[in-house]
């Protein structure tokens, strides 16, 4: 998905399981044509309950935060 209409994807959103929702989703944030913002759906209710950011892109996940919605868990 096209968000900034420079001719880009930001935002990719796959359906991994089958079940026509997406619950994989990658983010390129800065606009330079590499994900650094990854969020998923492992348990289907539509919610990313895993979200991890690569701040520097160097293929690394530096920041892993786990809890419905992107909010870390209690």
């Amino acid at each position: 998905m096209q968000t900034r209409g420079d001719g880009h994807d930001e935002i990719l959103a796959l359906d991994t399981n089958g079940d026509g929702q997406p619950d994989l989703w990658a983010i390129d944030t800065d606009g330079d044509g590499k994900a650094d913002l990854f969020q998923s759906d492992t348990n289907g209710d539509g919610q990313p309950d895993v979200t991890m950011v690569d701040l520097t892109q160097d293929g690394e996940m530096d920041i892993i935060v786990e809890g419905d919605g992107g909010h870390p868990a209690e």
